[in-house]
């Protein structure tokens, strides 16, 4: 099956309207940006339209599977590019457990609605973030959030069905969830209290707890939220016209999607105290609140069809990036080897959605979050590095689509204002995660951080070990 553009800003927008609105936004209200964090998301939303911009172009210059990892092993390498591929895996993979666990917690609060009570034990994870008396520390429970597990793994196994089963699948999750995200904003508009909204910004509490500093470090939590345009740069080789319709599924994906998280953030945190939105299912919460049963239901349905859309375009951007790195030989073959009857990544997409189940059982939202936002933002600056690559030593490789603004050469080299507005922004985001990071393991909370080093270690032995030899036999 062959995509065009409307089937790419399905893709997008299926993959981009999800944890953001559904999950992250009461995380980032709570814990850092108060109200203000309709600011948070508009700065997060201008960093990833530069970096868009730059997929964008380098999408249609080259139209590979892949997306950021091919990008980079075209411009710079096969050594940092299987550093891309790497962090790219990680955030993939924790997005889809980040995600099942919103879906766990909607799906809890609409049994509830109906008189069934999901029991604690299966719907919560293993380690949680809970009050104490310097702010909140993780702590160990007897709990399995079971239920996310499970989530992850049926939209492995629709995934594994093939493309056109789940691009179907995609397109009726997407209008579903559209539609039922509108009637939020405009019902819940006319319930906010104005009093919620003040102060706009609140006084900072330490570290990055409010203030603008929260603000800041909740724009880097929600980076992580408009991801999605990443997987369709992943679908260029399976579109019909990648140069022109990439850079429409692209752009008009992180327009569409940008402008609906604002007016859910500004409705949101008019509804309920910032305070109380950490939860996994912050909009069950609000609507909730706004006392009309009915359509609470219909929109905690939704929210679950927006997340199920998610899920399904995560795991779908995961299995072609893994694909692209097994070709080159940096991953086992089990990750290119086609179903013999449904002609998809089947082996893939189960092995990747058993490693998120895992996951999505044991950690929770905040914890998944600083994971992916860290990488996330380096994986963006090493995009916007490439194109200023390309433009330098291939400019007959350029595309339909150029990025606007134009640049300068200096020493030979291409420096254009978009790229580097995109490194500086990516980094800007980086830095809040990295010294809230460094501030968590100082006060004893080490997770994180032994997560992520332990991630990273595991990524350098691989490449040393298996990848770099095998990949240098296959480009031989």
């Amino acid at each position: 099956m062959r995509l065009g553009w409307p089937a790419l800003l399905v893709l997008g927008v299926a993959q981009i309207l999800g944890a953001g609105v559904y999950v992250l936004i009461g995380t980032a209200a709570s814990l850092y940006a108060g109200p203000a964090v309709t600011v948070s998301f508009v700065i997060a939303g201008v960093a990833c339209l530069l970096v868009g911009l730059c997929y964008a172009e380098l999408s249609s210059s080259v139209p590979e599977s892949g997306s950021a990892y091919s990008y980079c092993k075209h411009t710079l390498g096969i050594g940092p590019a299987w550093a891309l591929g790497w962090l790219l895996f990680l955030e993939f993979s924790v997005a889809a457990s980040l995600l099942a666990v919103g879906f766990s917690g909607y799906l809890g609060s609409l049994l509830g609605d109906l008189g069934i009570v999901l029991p604690v034990a299966i719907s919560t994870p293993t380690i949680q973030l809970l009050p104490a008396t310097n702010g909140a520390s993780l702590t160990v429970t007897g709990h399995t959030n079971l239920v996310a597990a499970f989530a992850v793994l049926c939209a492995g196994a629709i995934v594994a069905m093939g493309t056109s089963r789940s691009s179907l699948a995609n397109t009726i999750l997407v209008v579903v969830k559209v539609l039922v995200l509108v009637a939020f904003i405009t019902v819940g508009a006319t319930e906010v209290d104005p009093a919620n909204w003040t102060p706009f910004v609140p006084p900072n509490e330490g570290g990055f707890t409010y203030g603008w500093e929260g603000v800041m470090r909740a724009a880097a939590l929600l980076f992580f939220a408009f991801l999605g345009f990443e997987t369709v740069s992943t679908a260029a080789a399976e579109t019909r016209n990648p140069q022109r319709d990439v850079p429409i599924g692209i752009l008009g994906s992180l327009a569409i999607c940008a402008t609906l998280y604002v007016l859910a953030a500004i409705v949101l945190t008019g509804l309920i105290p910032f305070r109380d939105l950490y939860v996994p299912d912050p909009i069950a919460l609000a609507v909730d609140r706004i006392g009309w049963p009915q359509f609470a239901v219909v929109i905690k349905i939704g929210a679950l069809a927006g997340l199920a859309s998610v899920l399904l375009a995560n795991a779908f951007g995961h299995s072609r990036v893994c694909y692209a790195m097994s070709r080159d030989g940096l991953l086992p073959d089990l990750f290119s080897r086609l179903h013999p009857v449904r002609n998809s990544l089947a082996g893939a997409n189960l092995l990747l959605a058993a490693l998120a189940a895992i996951n999505a059982a044991l950690l929770p939202i905040s914890v998944m979050a600083d994971l992916i936002s860290f990488g996330v933002a380096l994986m963006f600056a090493m995009v916007a590095i490439s194109l200023i690559r390309i433009r330098s030593t291939e400019p007959e490789r350029i595309g339909r689509f150029r990025v606007p603004l134009g640049g300068v050469r200096l020493f030979g080299i291409w420096i254009g204002v978009v790229p580097v507005g995109a490194i500086v922004l990516s980094f800007a985001m980086t830095l809040p995660v990295a010294l809230d990071l460094m501030q968590q393991a100082l006060a004893g909370d080490l997770l994180p951080v032994f997560l992520l080093l332990v991630y990273a270690l595991t990524g350098g032995l691989i490449y040393r070990f298996y990848g770099r030899a095998r990949s240098r036999r296959r480009t031989a």
